[in-house]
């Protein structure tokens, strides 16, 4: 069946009125050789397609979080309501413009890649469930950004400030473009914000759709003791921890805005004060102190 770029476009238009900031469409040949266990197809067999939605996190969610005043803000509005409240309205609605024109749409959540199956095979090679699938390589495959030396996707217009929501649909649709800039400049403010030492001195890579990515490796049990914005994984204990807000993005942040590596301008930079931080020792300080 021929892709419909009039569905497309409708189905993009739709996504963008009802709230998604990013729409990435990934045909699912781009899936091949991904381990069946994380593979969209062994939720939805006859999938043709992967959408991947992004609601942004506005700068202002992490202003309380960037001032050591207000945590509880970023918890409400980015972590909690962003992705279960907004982004779920947006990603259903999405879904039933499919439905409407009688296409199937499996919408999932962005629930960590990490948590392990739950429960076994229901017949002999099938995976377990729950399968989970990757969603920050979801979105490279979708063409929505990279993956950074930090380990979050970057997209060109919010940075890693975004959340994300899947389709899988049969639909006939026209799949994305593959993105090829750069975002990540792999720069290691990141890694050098980091008050507990937790991205290591080495470094590896990652291969998505042909395009390899230096990623840094990190010790997320380092960052499950970080007082300084990371949070614990809100789905399952065993995923990583959301570093969204934490030293070590907010200062990414800084260093894409002072570089003007977005496309999505301020009247002002993220930061002019000194950052503060939290060592092992539980003491605060500002960056640049002893």
């Amino acid at each position: 069946m021929t892709a419909d770029r009039e569905l497309t476009d409708r189905f993009v238009a739709a996504c963008r009125s009802a709230g998604a900031d990013l729409v990435g469409i990934a045909p699912i040949e781009r899936f091949e050789g991904i381990d069946p266990q994380h593979h969209p197809r062994s939720i939805f067999p006859e999938v043709r397609n992967v959408i991947v939605l992004a609601k942004r996190i506005t700068r202002g969610c992490i202003r309380g979080v960037e001032e050591g005043t207000q945590m509880s803000q970023y918890a409400t509005y980015a972590m909690n309501w962003l992705p279960d409240r907004f982004l779920a309205i947006t990603t259903v609605s999405a879904a039933s413009f499919l439905e409407d024109h009688r296409w199937e749409a499996v919408p999932l959540p962005c629930l960590p890649k990490q948590a392990p199956p739950m429960g076994i095979p229901v017949k002999p090679g099938a995976p377990a469930p729950n399968v989970m699938i990757d969603f920050a390589d979801a979105a490279v495959r979708a063409g929505l950004g990279e993956i950074g030396y930090s380990g979050e996707l970057m997209t060109p217009e919010f940075g890693h400030l975004q959340r994300l929501q899947m389709i899988l649909t049969d639909a006939p649709l026209v799949g994305g473009e593959l993105f090829t800039g750069t975002v990540c400049d792999r720069c290691g403010q990141c890694a050098a914000a980091c008050p507990l030492g937790a991205f290591s001195a080495e470094a590896g890579e990652v291969e998505i759709c042909g395009r390899r990515m230096t990623v840094a490796a990190i010790d997320a049990s380092v960052c499950a003791r970080c007082r300084n914005g990371a949070w614990p994984n809100p789905h399952h204990p065993s995923g990583t921890p959301d570093r969204l807000a934490a030293a070590c993005m907010r200062a990414c942040l800084c260093h894409l805005e002072q570089e003007g590596l977005l496309t999505r301008k301020f009247r002002n930079q993220f930061r002019s004060r000194p950052a503060w931080r939290i060592g092992p020792g539980g003491v605060p300080e500002l960056e640049g102190e002893a």
